[in-house]
């Protein structure tokens, strides 16, 4: 047990460390959204409510493993617990998002979005489920841990990521019946195809290893391990997702251009000289955003 409090310890600071960078290599994006250099939308509010809330989140978790004074040890592994769930709900959130405008908001699948959001959301709101206390010498220490609901609100983050993933999967494999002038609906299905499929496999891979170890429940500390990294992993890879669609201008003209068809099948009678007329060419122009 000592041995993997260490570990564990260990691997907080270095899921820190690799969190910071990601902040400082892209805070130049946040920083171009707040000072109005680019533009904002509604979309980029939980963009940096998942991003900054995770943050708080691992410096309450080194606060928690480091600290020798003293300290509201139930209060602050409440918020630690709170906040990575929560990230982890919004990471999904905004790949959900990506999905949604994917789909053009179809109103069905924006309605199955927010039913699974709700329901997700419902289970990280009841999910702190841990007890904390102080021990000299020691520090915080977690004396009581529940992983009933922890495992299922991420093994529902993780079925919540594979719907969003089969629907994006669906809809490209659809688009791509389409072409476009200058090849700029190859690079809508490039930035589309990093951002969603790629993204939502990370983030299933990762909720899926921390649900794995709950579920085992093989002592206090491996249950929840991989629960950071998950949201770490979560985190990143949504975040870089909203950032991409944000800076690739996705207002693409799709052209769809359906195959002529004979006029014999619609007009009885062929045209002179025995060759039959042909319909003119339908073509059919849509403008896709991703916002």
């Amino acid at each position: 047990m000592a041995t993997d409090s260490e570990i564990f310890i260990n691997f907080m600071h270095a899921l820190a460390g690799l969190y910071a960078w990601e902040i400082i290599i892209s805070f130049h994006f946040d920083w171009a959204v707040l000072t109005g250099k680019k533009q904002f939308r509604w979309p980029l509010a939980l963009y940096f409510a998942g991003r900054y809330l995770f943050l708080f989140a691992l410096i309450g978790i080194l606060i928690a493993v480091d600290t020798v004074f003293k300290s509201n040890c139930s209060v602050l592994h409440v918020f630690n617990q709170f906040a990575v769930e929560a990230a982890i709900g919004l990471a999904s959130i905004n790949l959900a998002l990506r999905t949604n405008a994917l789909w053009s908001h179809n109103k069905w699948i924006t309605g199955l979005t927010v039913l699974i959001v709700v329901g997700h959301w419902s289970l990280i709101l009841q999910g702190v489920v841990q007890t904390a206390t102080w021990i000299p010498s020691v520090g915080c220490a977690i004396v009581e841990l529940d992983t009933t609901i922890l495992a299922a609100t991420f093994v529902y983050a993780m079925c919540f990521n594979f719907v969003m993933l089969c629907l994006t999967a669906y809809k490209l494999a659809q688009s791509q019946r389409c072409t476009s002038a200058s090849g700029l609906h190859n690079k809508l299905f490039r930035i589309i195809f990093s951002d969603g499929l790629v993204y939502f496999i990370f983030a299933f891979l990762a909720n899926l290893l921390a649900a794995i170890l709950m579920i085992l429940d093989l002592n206090l500390f491996m249950s929840i391990f991989f629960n950071v990294p998950a949201a770490t992993i979560s985190t990143v890879v949504a975040s870089r997702a909203v950032r991409r669609s944000h800076n690739a201008n996705l207002g693409v003209p799709e052209v769809c251009i359906s195959e002529p068809r004979s006029a014999t099948s619609l007009n009885p009678h062929p045209a002179q000289g025995g060759i039959p007329a042909r319909m003119p060419t339908a073509i059919r122009v849509e403008v896709r955003r991703l916002t």
